[in-house]
Order: C-alpha cells, then structure tokens, then sequence
C-alpha cells in the first residue's frame, strides 16, 4: 500500500505541475503569438510598401537616427536585446523591460521599411522574453520559476514566427548553453511553443511554404527516409562549408559593431553611418534584392530564398553579399534579427554548392536554410527539427548531417554573445567552466596578442 500511495503522490504531483505551468503559461504564450501575428502582418505591409516605393531606401539613414535617438532615451537596458534576456535566464535579477517589446516591434518595421538587411527572429524573441517578464511581475514568481517562464517567453515567440513550434520548444532550451539542455524547462517550453503558434494560426497569418522536388514523387516507403553514400559525402564537405559560412557571419558582425562604436562613439549616429553604407553597396551590386528579408519579391526575377529552392539557375555570390548587408544594418544599431538572412546566406550558399558538386539545387538549398543557422546559434537539434517541420522527414539524414557538422566547424562563435559553453565542442580544452562567447573570444583576443607580442619580442 505505501508503495501504491508513493506512485499515486507522484502521479497527483506531475499532473499538479502539468496543470500550474499550462494555468501561466497560455495566457502569456497567447499574448506572444498575439503580438507576433502584429507584428508579421506589419512586416508584410512594410515590405510590401517598400516594394512599391524603391525610394524608401535614401531615407534609411534618416530612420536609423530617429530609432538611435529612441533607444538612446528610451531604452536604456532594453538595447541588450537578446542577450539581456539570455543574461536574466542565467542570473535572474532586475528582469526585462516592459518597453523592450514595443520599442523592437517598431525599431524593426521601420528597418524593413526603409531596406534595412535584416530578420525577424530577434523582434519575437525579444518580445516573448519582455512579455514573459511581465507575467512574472504579475505572477510574482521565485528566481527559479522566471527562468522557465521567459525561456517558454522565447519558446512562443520563436515559434509563433516561423510556425515551427517544435523547433521553437528547442531552441529555447539549448540556446542558452552550448553542449547541455535545460531539461528543466522541457514541458513549459513545448506549451507555450504550441499555444504561441496556433494562436497566431488563429489570427489568420501564415508563413511561407518550401518545398524540395527531390524525391517527391518517390513511393513509400523511400519517401519516409532516403540515404545515398554518394550524396551524403556531398553533404558532409557542404556541412562544413556552411559551418564556416555561419562562423565568417558571426565574426563579421561582431567586429563591425566594435567598429562602429569605435569611430562613431555616439550611439544613435551609428544607424546614420551604416545606412549611408548599405545604400553604397546597393549603388555597387546594382540590385535591391540584398535588401529587407529576402524571403520573397514581386519581381520574378530577383534573387530570394523561395528562388534558391525553385529557379534551376545559380547564383554564385549572392550568400556574399546578404553577409555583407547584413552584418553592416544589424551592427549599425538597426533592429530586428539574423535569422531570416542566415536562412538565405544558407539557401543562397546551397544552391551555389549544389551548382560546383552536381547535386540537388533544391536539397542543398533546404540544408544551407537551416545548417548555417545551425552554426551561428549553436543549437543543432533545433535546426534539425526545424528542417523537418519545414522541409519533411525524407531527407532528416541530410538535415541532419548538415546541422550537427556545421556546428562542429563553426567554433566556439555565434551571434549571441551570451550564450554560454557547457561543454566545449572539441575536448575540454582551457576555457573556465560555462564561461560565455562574449568572454571566450576576449580570452582568445588576449591570447593572440600576448602571443604576437612574444614574437616581435627579442631573442636574447
């Protein structure tokens, strides 16, 4: 009877924790998948008025100021971005800003709206982090408890605005730590992942359709699961390619915001400055299509994600330059996130590996898609379920290949700073124990220079 009366305790004490983290979470994941429906329906306008009003983009400089003087007066705290929300997790304290959900919503549109090269998933995830504070306060809520709630805060947000609610439920637990899940969070963070994203169904928003005619007409039961060795050899040398790719784009983009706030210490003449830049290297391509999201155009023959998937033609440097654009808005100051144009750095570098080793322009633009995002967040198993919600299970070998290989060659870099190493990718090696990125590449900064400095030193 003990025995009996200790399952039956566990059982009442699961369901009791199931039904306390369903009662906060939905509501909260609600007004997060709300808010993200807002927010992709006013992307859609903005783009859509770009479209029509190419001119738009002489005035980026001027928009970069006026988002520059409303952070630098407004938003106080709020410019940490994910990274704040990243921090709070590790070490709860004076929680995150209310004002961080409006001011990146706006800051991000009027970036879309003026060809600013940059994403969107930074603008949900910094909104369902801000909107989860909220419903801290309210629910006034222990330090432990926090935690979960603001990563189920990025769960929905992440998966409200790309609908891929299990891909979300996973970033938001292998974000933070490179090599180690926060298990802990497991179940908050599917929930709020799933209520986020039907809600924002339920506003009548969609997203965007991709599809691999590799294999498609196959009969079952190879259209559940494919393997070539030829192919996957293929795969592995793209992997790695994708991997360095996501590692170029990290470090390109921290080294040109140390330089921005170098030569520009005033924080809203930064905007200014890079929007000056990315009209220069508009002038100097001589297309728009590097411009905004990038997912698609009205212009049947511009270069977009969709494209890399659908056109048999291949576009060589077009991963390139959406590196080049890209890293100049977002290290400006210019707001939304890196997501979007990674997905296209990764199709457009698909498509031109795939036109150099004979493969599948459509397969090798999918793995591209979510390998290089894979790299540069450091979340392989994400990515790999992202592939599949997106793409299908035929080709999850691929996927997953892709994924896991491009995060071993991306290093210890990515694009959140604060992200932390839990276990080093190649052996326990002479980092601190869960020292962050933004502390790791200081570390090997001094490293290197103490190391030049022993060179030009004299032998004596």
């Amino acid at each position: 009877m003990t025995a009996i009366r200790h399952l039956l305790q566990n059982v009442l004490g699961h369901i009791a924790f199931s039904l306390r983290w369903l009662i906060y979470i939905v509501p909260m994941a609600a007004v997060v998948g709300s808010a993200c429906a807002f927010f992709l329906w006013g992307l859609e306008q903005v783009t859509h008025w770009r479209f029509e009003h190419p001119w738009l983009l002489y005035f980026l400089p001027l928009a970069g100021v006026a988002v520059g003087l409303l952070y630098h007066y407004y938003g106080r705290s709020a410019e940490g971005g994910n990274n704040l929300i990243m921090d709070q997790i590790h070490e709860p304290g004076g929680g995150v800003p209310r004002r961080m959900a409006p001011l990146v919503l706006f800051g991000t549109l009027v970036t879309h709206l003026f060809g600013g090269s940059a994403g969107r998933e930074g603008t949900a995830v910094q909104m369902g982090g801000s909107i989860a504070s909220a419903f801290c306060r309210w629910y006034r809520l222990d330090a432990s408890s926090v935690r979960i709630l603001l990563m189920a805060g990025i769960a929905a947000g992440f998966g409200a605005v790309f609908g891929t609610p299990l891909a979300g439920a996973v970033f938001a637990l292998e974000v933070l730590m490179i090599g180690r899940i926060e298990y802990e969070a497991l179940l908050p963070a599917f929930i709020a992942a799933v209520a986020g994203d039907w809600t924002c169904h339920a506003w009548g928003i969609g997203h965007t359709h991709y599809h691999i005619d590799f294999l498609a007409s196959n009969a079952a039961p190879s259209a559940f699961f494919h393997l070539d060795p030829k192919l996957l050899l293929k795969v592995v040398v793209a992997s790695a390619a994708f991997g360095m790719a996501s590692t170029a784009f990290s470090e390109l983009s921290h080294r040109l915001s140390a330089l921005f706030k170098r030569l520009v210490p005033y924080g809203p003449w930064r905007p200014a400055v890079g929007g000056l830049v990315v009209i220069g290297l508009f002038f100097l391509v001589g297309t728009s299509d590097y411009l905004g999201l990038g997912v698609s155009s009205p212009d049947p023959r511009a270069v977009t994600i969709v494209s890399f998937f659908q056109s048999p033609e291949i576009h060589y440097w077009s991963w390139f330059w959406k590196i080049i654009f890209t890293a100049v808005t977002l290290s400006a100051g210019f707001k939304g996130g890196e997501v979007t144009p990674l997905f296209y750095i990764g199709a457009a570098l698909g498509n031109a590996l795939a036109g150099i080793m004979g493969a599948p322009t459509d397969l090798f633009a999918a793995l591209g898609f979510v390998a290089i995002f894979a790299g540069a967040s450091n979340t392989p198993l994400a990515c790999t379920l992202m592939g599949v919600e997106l793409f299908g299970a035929t080709h999850v070998i691929y996927i997953a290949t892709a994924c896991f290989l491009a995060y071993l060659f991306s290093g210890h870099s990515g694009i959140y700073l604060s992200q932390r190493i839990a276990v080093p990718k190649t052996g326990p090696g002479t980092l601190p124990p869960e020292i962050s990125l933004r502390h790791a590449r200081e570390l090997l900064t001094s490293s290197r220079a103490q190391s030049a400095s022993d060179q030009r030193e004299p032998r004596k």
